[in-house]
């Protein structure tokens, strides 16, 4: 997979991929991610990517010729599965959209900023528009940072126990049970007898229960 993103600040993606998971997934060449300042592509000495609105308001847009001209770019060079824009009016991502962009093989990511980008790019260009919840960013970068951890992660390879992605919160609709770990007895605190009975079956069984109960106290709206 390749995730190329599209930025007016590359210096916020730079930690996400230089520790853990994610940059052992890129060292191991599971994964390609490529950061590009979108003001490379300005068309004045002023580096300008941004404009005022027509018909006035408050805020900032960002300009279609910049993007454009990236875009065309890249596109030049191979096929994208996805052009997503991170924006908050989007659709909310969560797991499955998680699951769908881990099967891609290329994809753009481009990053909101200001009061947005000009309505003629997300006609012609975007083909997913993505929100990470019902709250405004200073800009895309955090949330891209976002996406690509969860979609990075369910690659072949990246996690060191692949059937641990298969058993994560929402990809069954149901949060994770409860988990434990050493000592089973701490200060009195008891780890489940099941637990450590070492009966398969029960074990599946109670985690079962667990996740639907936990699910129906916390997250109702996940069993409709």
């Amino acid at each position: 997979m390749r995730i190329d993103i599209i930025t007016v600040l590359p210096e916020l993606l730079k930690s996400p991929f230089e520790a853990s998971i994610l940059k052992r997934a890129i060292e191991k060449g599971l994964v390609e991610v490529h950061t590009h300042n979108l003001r490379d592509w300005s068309t004045n000495a002023y580096k300008q990517i941004d404009d005022y609105q027509y018909g006035g308001g408050a805020g900032m847009v960002m300009m279609i010729e910049p993007i454009d001209k990236c875009i065309s770019e890249l596109k030049a060079e191979r096929d994208y599965d996805e052009i997503i824009y991170m924006t908050p009016d989007g659709k909310t991502f969560n797991q499955q959209v998680a699951n769908e962009l881990s099967l891609k093989g290329n994809i753009i990511i481009l990053c909101g900023h200001y009061k947005g980008v000009d309505q003629r790019v997300r006609d012609h260009f975007i083909t997913r528009e993505i929100s990470v919840g019902d709250f405004v960013l200073s800009g895309g970068e955090l949330a891209a940072a976002l996406v690509c951890d969860a979609v990075i992660r369910l690659l072949p390879g990246v996690l060191g126990d692949e059937t641990s992605a298969l058993t994560d919160s929402f990809q069954d609709n149901l949060l994770a049970p409860p988990i434990y770990t050493r000592p089973a007895d701490y200060k009195g605190w008891t780890v489940p007898e099941v637990l450590t009975s070492g009966h398969a079956a029960k074990i599946e069984e109670w985690r079962e229960e667990q996740a639907y109960k936990r699910t129906k106290d916390r997250r109702p709206d996940l069993l409709d």
